[in-house]
Parts: structure tokens; C-alpha cells; sequence
């Protein structure tokens, strides 16, 4: 097949994605003529002279991903340009990606450029402090929540519990106004809290498709219904749960940023920079809330919700590279055909992995340059219709890798989706109207959840690491724990079992969450690999998904939501070893020795797990009669067996 036979050119890791992308079901196939193909390559390339050498073709790949030498515009800050120009005109999105910017897009690079290059970390941040000293009053609030755009819903759940809380956002505490991709299922979670209504989802629902689509270059599609196949608007949720959770008597402070926490022995001072700040609330608490003259809040335990950038995160791992990083660029725009616009693709490949050699093996020496931003990258897509038009669709280019310095940049990355998209896709990009350009970098790291370092203070959400290192986290990944939280949270506050070490009973050892690692690594490439078989991912992943096919939705639809079974996943390694007995050496080689048994530990630790679950439901009832504390830890520990071995889904 053209993926393996032209896998040492750099040619081939652009060309026949539309010639090997399978079948859609009938009436939803698109596909680019050569002519096309060769033309938008040669709108998207930057001319790079013939035996340039690699740091030269490096250069030349970056300016064409969108750094600029101020002499000209590359094709990405254009791309700015006319997503600017749409936005003046009028067009609204609802794709997923916030508004952004060509600045914007530097400082993430300059971030990430940051991480991946620093060598000398200095002195610790000290954002939050601790002291033996005891608060002068009660504190105000049992509950304060930082970050709000996700917080708000476990706030709202807290509130709703009779807890006092209060959420501290430091900008306008209101959703983008793009979409968030979920299954109906998780966002109904929301429901059986009471956080939303029925009416608030419907209403929030702003584009359903089927069926989405799994595909690996070399495999067959895999179709499936109801998984993401929702759009839902952030900015409708948030407003609905914001309403809420001050209906039943929560203090909302926004734009109000913190410059810190101070920890005392009965509660956390949060110091609030001085700013426009503002607030919406209920009751007495309202007045002294809105005081512009206020510079602090004091609860009794802190919920840092403020992502993976979150500044007690950045002191609690300072010093420490992620272990691994998903990177993502892509666009919202509208062009593409509506009849064809009604499906998704939640991830799919159709070129090999890149390696080195295949940079300097090829005679373009243009399209040479752009390959050497992504050497040693398995390049994946997802795709879906957008809510704000039958021709608006959302695109994404992602890939998994470490935080070596060699790693591409974003704007590098960008180079590739303007050349690759549109064989993907099956559209010239000068049809395409961009309305948003999407992009942003996730690390992840192997210890987590990571456990609270100090009293007090909880991470949730991305902050906590709670999230697969295949999904990295998001509206999703709050949704499936937000009952627990809720309840771990009212029932710590109960027992005043608030230092970190009961707070770390809250956020635990999850066998599911770390095996999932072992996939991560596998569909990663080591940065200084040389020689390797370029088709290895995607014959992985095509012999695992045919596997679950096979097994039906009970195996499938769980892996595809984040949760790691036992009884799925043995099934899918049996069926696989079946169908590919001599794939497993195969795997050995690559992820090493060392991470199998770190693996197979895991693997021990899910079946452990697994008959924990099943034997310990029995006592479930015994533990409404114990008294706080005891309570606490018995039901954090049936919490963290049953969501550990992925029990807690429901089909």
C-alpha cells in the first residue's frame, strides 16, 4: 500500500490521504482532484532551495507554520487575517476553540517553547503560603471555587447541597461562545444533580450528527452512534448553571484575580488582586462581596478549578516536565458541502508516523521542510459539523509526544494542517472561509491525580489531572466526577477531615487512569528514535478498535469515553493477540521492557480493583451509620475502588 511502500519520503506522509481514506457511507464520500492536491500544496509550501541543510529546512518550515521575519505574511498570520476580517463582517462560530489571535498563538508557543527548553527553573513560586497562625473570624464561605468557566457546575452542585460557596474567576465568568463536543449522557449527568434542567441541555444543544467514525490508515472505518456527537454551547450551560447557583444563594466574584493563598489552621485567605472587580450574589453576603475595597475571602476549603496552568499547580510541580503532551491546532470555517457535513470523526489517521530520514530522502525540498517539523509524530484528526451553520465544520490535527526540545511548535504544526487538511477534508482551502483557528498544548503527567500538598486546597478538573493522557481532560472529564466531588466534598467539610492527607483520599490512585499511560506511550514516538516502522501506531490502533468492533458496544463505547474496564480490556488483548499474535513482541520493543511491567502492575492493580468493587457493594449500606470521619474514608475508598476499575460507567 502507498503508506508503507513510500513511507521513507516525505511525499508520501502528505500524499494518498484521500486515495486511502476508506469509504464513508453512502452520499458522504469527498475527495480532491491531483489537480488540487498539487495546487494546494503549492499555495501552502514555502520554497526552500534544494539541499538546504536541516536546521535551514527547520527555519524554513517554521516560517511557513507562521513565523514571520517582519519582511512578509506567512500563510498562517493571513489565515489570522481573514478570521479577523470574518468576525468584523459578522460570521459567528460556534466551533470548538475560543477567539484567538496570531499574538495569541506566540505567547502559547513562547510557553511551550518555555517548557521544553528550560534548563535552570530557579526558585519555587510561593503562591501559596501556610502559617501556624489562626484566622481572626470564622470563615466566610465553606466553599471558595477558583475558576469558574468549569467550576461554576461544581459550585452549583455544592450550593445546592446547603454548603455557603463562593466562585473567583478572574475574568468574565461566562462560557465561549463555541461548542463543547459530549454525549448526551454525560451532559444529563448534570441533570441528576440538579445543576441544569432537561430544558437548560435541550436548549444548550446547538448541532447532533451520526454516526461518528474511527479510522487508522491500512484499517477499515469504524462507525459508531452517540459518542460526542453533541455540540453544546458553552456560554448557554454556564449562564444556566451561573442562574442557579445564585438562585439558591452563591457569591460569584468575577474578574477578580488572585495573587494568593495563605493557609491557616481553620481556613485559606485568598488574597484578591486589586481590580475591577465585580460579583452577583444573594443575601447579606452580597454587600461585602462587591466591596471594590475587598482584598481578601476566606473559606474553609479551597477548589483550585483552574486547569492545568492553574499557579498552585505550577508550585506544586515546579521544576517538573510533563511526562507527556498532546498538542492541537485546527479551524472552525465554512465551506464545506452540507449534505457531506453530517457526520464526525473522533480520531483518524491517513499517513504513517514521519521519520527522520524521510526529511532529507525527499527531492521537494519544500515539502522536506515542512516534514521536519513533525519527525517522529503520528499525526491524528478529528472532525465534526458545527452549530453555527449546515457548512460550518470543525477540524482538528493533533498529536501525542513528550517534551523533548526538538518537538515541533505550534506554528509548525499549523504548517502541516494548512497542507494536509484539505486532502483530508476533501476541499480546496481557498473555499474555506476561517472562522476560528484553534490551537493549544496539554501536558499531562504520570503521577496523578495529583495529590494535595496542602491543607485546604483541592485540585478538580484538569488541575487535579484526573483526565486520561489520551483525552486530556475537559467538560467530560468534570461531568463523570462531579457526583463524587459533590459528595466528597460535603462530606469532608462534615468531618473536618481537611489537611492533605484525607484531601488525597478524594483525589487517589486509579489503576484505570494509569494504564491508560501504556496506550499514551504507544501512540507516541520517542524524540531521538531513528528506525522504526512507520505503520506501528496505526496497525495498533486499527487490530485494537477491530477487536472492540468485534466485541460490540459494550467494549467499545466505554474505551471511547475514557474508562478502562477490566473485562473489556482483556477481551479487546485476547482478540487482538488472536487476529495479531505477533504484534504483543512488537509492543514490547517499543515501549520497553520497563513500561510493560510498570503496565502489567497497573493491569494487577484494575483486576484488584474489579473484585474489590463486586465484593465490597455488600457493605455500602453499613456506612451511612458510621460516625464523620470513619464515613469519610470508607466512602471515599468504595468511590475510588469503583471509579478505579471503571465501574461507574453506564452503557
Amino acid at each position: 500500500m502507498l503508506m508503507t511502500a513510500r513511507s521513507g519520503s516525505a511525499a508520501a506522509a502528505v500524499a494518498g490521504c484521500s486515495a486511502q481514506r476508506p469509504r464513508r457511507p453512502a452520499g458522504q464520500h469527498n475527495a480532491l482532484s491531483r489537480r488540487n492536491v498539487a495546487r494546494t500544496r503549492r499555495q501552502t509550501s514555502a520554497p526552500l532551495a534544494a539541499g538546504a541543510s536541516a536546521a535551514t529546512a527547520a527555519d524554513a518550515a517554521r516560517k511557513a507554520g507562521g513565523s514571520t521575519d517582519g519582511s512578509s505574511d506567512s500563510l498562517t498570520q493571513r489565515m489570522f487575517r481573514q478570521m479577523e476580517q470574518n468576525q468584523a463582517a459578522g460570521a459567528q462560530a460556534l466551533g470548538a476553540g475560543g477567539s484567538t489571535s496570531y499574538q495569541a498563538l506566540q505567547r502559547a508557543d513562547a510557553a511551550w517553547r518555555d517548557l521544553r527548553t528550560r534548563m535552570v527553573w530557579g526558585p519555587r513560586p510561593q503562591f501559596v503560603r501556610e502559617t501556624g497562625q489562626k484566622l481572626e473570624a470564622a470563615p466566610e464561605y465553606d466553599v471558595a471555587v477558583c475558576g469558574g468557566t468549569l467550576g461554576i457546575f461544581l459550585a452549583c452542585s455544592l450550593q445546592l447541597r446547603g454548603l455557603r460557596v463562593a466562585v473567583v474567576e478572574r475574568g468574565p465568568l461566562a462560557g465561549r461562545a463555541q461548542e463543547w463536543n459530549i454525549s448526551k449522557k454525560e451532559v444529563e449527568e448534570l441533570v441528576e444533580l440538579g445543576v441544569l434542567s432537561q430544558q437548560d441541555v435541550e436548549a444548550s444543544i446547538s448541532v447532533e450528527f451520526n454516526p461518528v467514525r474511527v479510522g487508522f490508515a491500512g484499517g477499515s472505518d469504524l462507525w459508531t452512534r452517540d459518542v460526542l456527537n453533541l455540540g453544546v454551547s458553552p456560554a448557554r450551560l454556564v449562564a444556566a448553571a451561573r442562574a442557579r447557583f445564585e438562585e439558591a444563594g452563591g457569591v460569584v466574584l468575577e474578574r477578580t484575580p488572585l495573587s494568593g493563598m495563605v493557609v491557616h489552621p481553620n481556613g485559606v485567605a485568598l488574597q484578591l488582586a486589586d481590580s475591577n472587580s465585580g460579583s452577583s450574589s444573594n443575601g447579606a453576603a452580597a454587600g461585602a462581596a462587591q466591596s471594590q475595597q475587598q482584598q481578601q475571602l476566606t473559606a474553609r476549603l479551597v477548589l483550585d478549578a483552574m486547569g492545568h496552568a492553574s499557579p498552585v499547580v505550577q508550585q506544586v510541580r515546579w521544576g517538573q516536565k510533563p511526562d507527556g503532551v498532546c498538542l492541537v491546532v485546527g479551524t472552525c470555517a465554512r465551506g464545506f458541502d452540507p449534505a457531506q457535513n453530517t457526520t464526525g470523526d473522533v480520531i483518524y489517521t491517513c499517513t504513517p508516523s514521519q521519520p527522520p530520514a524521510a526529511a532529507g530522502s525527499s527531492g521537494d525540498a519544500a515539502a522536506a521542510a515542512a516534514a521536519e517539523a513533525v519527525n517522529n509524530c503520528q499525526l491524528f484528526w478529528e472532525a465534526f459539523p458545527a452549530g453555527s451553520g449546515p457548512a460550518d465544520r470543525t477540524t482538528y490535527l493533533f498529536t501525542y509526544l513528550d517534551a523533548s526540545p526538538s518537538r515541533p511548535s505550534l506554528e509548525a504544526l499549523l504548517s502541516e494542517y494548512w497542507r494536509r487538511m484539505p486532502e483530508y477534508q476533501g476541499v480546496k482551502l481557498e473555499d474555506l472561509q476561517m472562522l476560528r483557528i484553534l490551537f493549544g498544548w496539554f501536558p499531562t503527567y504520570r503521577d496523578s491525580p495529583l495529590a494535595p500538598r496542602f491543607a485546604r486546597v483541592l485540585q478538580v478538573g484538569d488541575a487535579s489531572g484526573i483526565q486520561s493522557p489520551l483525552s486530556f481532560g475537559g467538560f467530560g472529564a468534570l461531568t463523570r466526577h462531579l457526583g463524587r466531588l459533590t459528595a466528597a466534598v460535603a462530606e469532608a467539610l462534615e468531618a473536618n477531615s481537611l489537611d492533605a492527607r484525607s484531601l488525597a483520599l478524594i483525589n487517589a490512585y486509579s489503576p484505570g487512569l494509569s494504564g491508560a499511560w501504556m496506550l499514551q506511550r504507544a501512540m507516541s514516538i520517542p524524540a531521538d528514535l531513528r528506525s522504526y516502522r512507520t505503520d506501528f501506531i496505526n496497525r495498533l490502533l486499527a487490530g485494537n478498535f477491530k477487536a472492540m468492533e468485534k466485541l460490540g458496544e459494550p467494549t467499545l463505547k466505554p474505551f471511547l469515553q475514557d474508562v478502562i474496564q477490566l473485562g473489556p480490556l482483556v477481551r479487546t488483548m485476547g482478540q487482538q493477540m488472536v487476529m495479531e499474535p505477533l504484534l504483543v513482541p512488537q509492543i514490547l520493543l517499543r515501549v520497553g521492557p520497563a513500561a510493560m511491567a510498570d503496565w502489567l502492575l497497573h493491569l494487577l492493580g484494575l483486576a484488584a480493583y474489579t473484585f474489590l468493587d463486586w465484593d465490597l457493594k455488600k457493605y455500602e449500606p453499613l456506612v451511612d451509620k458510621l460516625p464523620p470521619k470513619p464515613r469519610f474514608i470508607m466512602r471515599r475508598t468504595l468511590e475510588n475502588i469503583k471509579f478505579g476499575a471503571g465501574k461507574d460507567y453506564r452503557l
